[in-house]
């Protein structure tokens, strides 16, 4: 489904994620791990076609379904977003603006991609909402950003991404900014829509417990380099590389050890 082929992103001409290459088939969840700035993010961006002004691809290639997205028009990006590729943001309320309601964005999003009416958009954006086990979605679509709780917000954002049922879902740190119950509850979300819709995953976290819940393969970086690789039982018990080893250990613990090695 996905191929990066040694890729290298550099902004004004500075490399930050050198030749990074993966491979992901449907309904794969891979975790992308590392210390911040080990270029994690940029690698999803890239992915996704959303690198900031100064970033660019610079070497290798990124193929979804067997066809390169470096030499996309504008336009092809705009299609491909939100219906095959989707994304989740840290956090997904900060992300809209907040002098407009979410019913609004919500809207915006769906016509942009379909043509249908106000009104159809409207209760198709309260189904979603509603899928996504968020009760009263008139209500919710009716409210600010502001108005609702951190882990809301991010239903709310799981619910845009997934209006589509896009193959793949990019998520940054999308449990960071909220409390562990929330969390808990977003992440088995996530795994139910890779169960009931085959979706694939590519999560960014810093939080060894939701790659180790969660993904089939796990990535370790480092200063924009691969460090690591394997399935989550090699990386998490059986790796022999002392910063994955290091990464593993600089998980708090209460009680006793988390993950023994």
């Amino acid at each position: 489904m996905l191929k990066i082929d040694h890729m290298t992103v550099a902004y004004h001409n500075i490399p930050t994620v050198l030749d990074f290459s993966m491979e992901m088939n449907p309904g794969q969840i891979i975790a992308l791990v590392g210390e911040s700035g080990s270029g994690k993010t940029t690698v999803i961006r890239a992915v996704m076609g959303l690198l900031p002004a100064a970033g660019k691809v610079t070497g290798g290639d990124i193929v979804f379904d067997e066809k390169s997205l470096l030499n996309d028009t504008p336009e092809q990006w705009r299609a491909l977003r939100g219906s095959k590729i989707s994304m989740i943001f840290q956090d997904s309320g900060a992300m809209m603006n907040p002098t407009r309601r979410v019913g609004n964005v919500f809207v915006e999003y769906i016509r942009t991609h379909e043509k249908i009416s106000k009104k159809a958009a409207w209760e198709k954006g309260i189904a979603m909402l509603e899928r996504m086990r968020l009760p009263d979605g008139d209500h919710i679509m009716r409210s600010y950003p502001f108005q609702l709780s951190g882990g809301m917000r991010q239903r709310v954002g799981i619910a845009m991404g997934m209006t589509y049922q896009p193959s793949l879902l990019l998520a940054d740190e999308p449990t960071s900014a909220l409390d562990v119950t929330t969390q808990a509850q977003i992440v088995r979300q996530m795994m139910e829509l890779r169960e009931k819709y085959h979706t694939g995953i590519i999560i960014v976290t810093h939080n060894i417990g939701v790659a180790a819940y969660m993904a089939d393969h796990i990535i370790v970086m480092r200063n924009g380099r691969m460090e690591d690789q394997g399935d989550r039982e090699q990386i998490l018990y059986g790796s022999q590389n002392e910063y994955t080893r290091k990464l593993i250990a600089s998980v708090p613990s209460m009680g006793g050890e988390w993950l023994k090695q």
